[in-house]
């Protein structure tokens, strides 16, 4: 890792480029995927434990879970200005060093009201991170690679989900296992047994400060280095990562897609930009609709109601999590052979059906507990093998370089708000309506989804991002696929 800031095209000769420095760049840029799915999922295993801490109200235990979203979204909302104006670099750096001050702040609060502000400068992390991690990657990554590396991002997040459900599980075992010595003293023990919640929270310094120090190895990206008027620079970085012929051709795109247009955000709502800019925001609201985060959020109060014990509850969630991993893998190896769209709207009939079977079995009540934890197995798979995957590669790559950053942040807020929303409400919705009420809404707002994804959703299978940019400018605003939209 210590050249990834070498970008001599001299060095490199191959044609095809070099290979290791483009995955060195890429995997340390993941990172920021894997503190997000950190972030987002080791809340699940404090809830119950800083409610008792702080003898929170209803009301204060639901703001808990939420207050690092309103940060996402805050985040999320400046950071495509940010990410445009200054790099997509420097403010990757600004999250990482969110990431870190959120994991320590969350740590040593002495009162709640601490603790919250903590969450809520992680979440602006989180936000920046989800907007810029994931662009940086589609600008670094050729079209042959670019649905593989990006989906990187994905893993990542996934990674960071079950490292956050196994890093839960390990301290409370060990606080558990400990728990004749509560009457000790000093700092560690006070937060490795006695409030074993910190140390929750503490444990994201360390991923943290690894994406920090990683990413002073990488270059800018080089689309956005060119765009910027330093030419010279990022053709240099694209030779590396391209070699010399096909570099060439892809300066010349950006120079060409860029050099008669504005960057007013008044130019996503052009004809064409508009339909892109629809199925941006589509990805992510129904992104957040399929209802992945609440099983995030809430899987141990799911599985609860399911009839399992909390410590099953927390055990089945990390094989849930490991099922994630598994089929998320699976997608990063097929989502450039099979494209996008097969992946999307074949793994959203699958998300369609297991939701509903979820529904049923709840509704039936007395089921066994194993068979809803099947069901929700099944479920997680078909959403990793689809939109979760597709939905951090294909957003990025939708835009035009000059506004990607602006885009990105409007979907990303989206995405974000959506998941807000969804999370407060759920815990009133289905005491109010049933569990099984939860699931069939998801259900039948999933299979509008699916309508949605084929009517409008491109393929955008080895395309360069100047190509998806022509094919929006020749689409007609009806926004219905062409024919030859919907292949390669």
């Amino acid at each position: 890792m210590s050249n990834l800031q070498n970008t001599d095209p001299c060095d490199h000769s191959d044609e095809r480029g070099d290979s290791r420095y483009l995955m060195g760049v890429c995997l340390a840029a993941s990172l920021g995927g894997l503190l997000f799915g950190f972030d987002t999922a080791v809340i699940s295993g404090t809830v119950d434990m800083v409610t008792t801490q702080f003898s929170l109200t209803d009301l204060q235990s639901g703001w808990f879970t939420s207050s690092a979203i309103v940060g996402c979204i805050a985040g999320a909302l400046v950071a495509g200005w940010l990410g445009d104006r200054f790099g997509r670099k420097p403010v990757l750096m600004v999250s990482a060093m969110l990431f870190f001050i959120s994991a320590l702040g969350s740590a040593i609060p002495p009162n709640f009201r601490l603790l919250i502000i903590a969450r809520v400068v992680g979440g602006i992390g989180v936000g920046m991170a989800s907007v810029l991690a994931p662009l940086y990657i589609s600008e670094f990554s050729p079209p042959r690679l670019r649905g593989r590396l990006v989906a990187m991002y994905q893993l990542s997040i996934v990674l960071g989900i079950l490292a956050a459900y196994f890093s839960n599980f390990m301290l409370q075992q060990h606080a558990q296992g400990h728990g004749e010595a509560l009457s000790g003293e000093g700092f560690l023990h006070h937060v490795l047994i006695v409030q074993v919640w910190r140390s929750m929270f503490g444990a994201e310094m360390i991923p943290a400060g690894l994406f920090f120090l990683l990413l002073f190895l990488v270059p800018e990206s080089p689309r956005w280095l060119i765009n910027a008027g330093m030419g010279d620079k990022g053709m240099a970085i694209l030779t590396r990562i391209s070699g010399r012929l096909t570099a060439q051709k892809e300066y010349d795109d950006i120079q060409s897609s860029s050099r008669h247009d504005t960057t007013s955000i008044k130019e996503l709502f052009r004809p064409g930009l508009r339909t892109a800019l629809m199925v941006g925001v589509g990805l992510s609201v129904f992104g957040q609709m399929t209802g992945v985060n609440i099983v995030i959020y809430y899987g141990p109060s799911i599985l609860k109601q399911a009839g399992l014990e909390m410590g099953s509850a927390l055990q089945y969630q990390v094989a849930l999590g490991i099922v994630n991993l598994i089929f998320t893998l699976i997608a990063l190896s097929v989502i450039d052979r099979l494209g996008r769209r097969p992946l999307l709207i074949g793994g959203m009939a699958a998300v369609v059906l297991t939701l509903g079977t979820a529904g049923v079995l709840f509704s039936l009540g007395n089921t066994p507990g194993l068979l809803i934890v099947l069901v929700l197995g099944l479920y997680i798979a078909s959403v990793a093998l689809s939109i979760c995957a597709v939905i951090w590669v294909l957003t990025p790559e939708i835009f035009p370089t000059r506004v990607r950053g602006k885009a990105m942040s409007i979907a990303t807020l989206c995405n974000w708000g959506t998941n807000a929303i969804s999370a407060q409400l759920f815990p009133w919705y289905v005491a109010t309506l049933g569990m099984h009420v939860g699931f069939f809404t998801f259900a039948g707002i999933c299979l509008i989804a699916t309508v949605f994804f084929w009517k409008f959703v491109p393929e955008t299978k080895g395309k360069s991002l100047e190509d998806i940019e022509r094919m929006w400018s020749r689409r007609p605003e009806a926004g219905r696929l062409k024919a030859e939209d919907k292949t390669v």
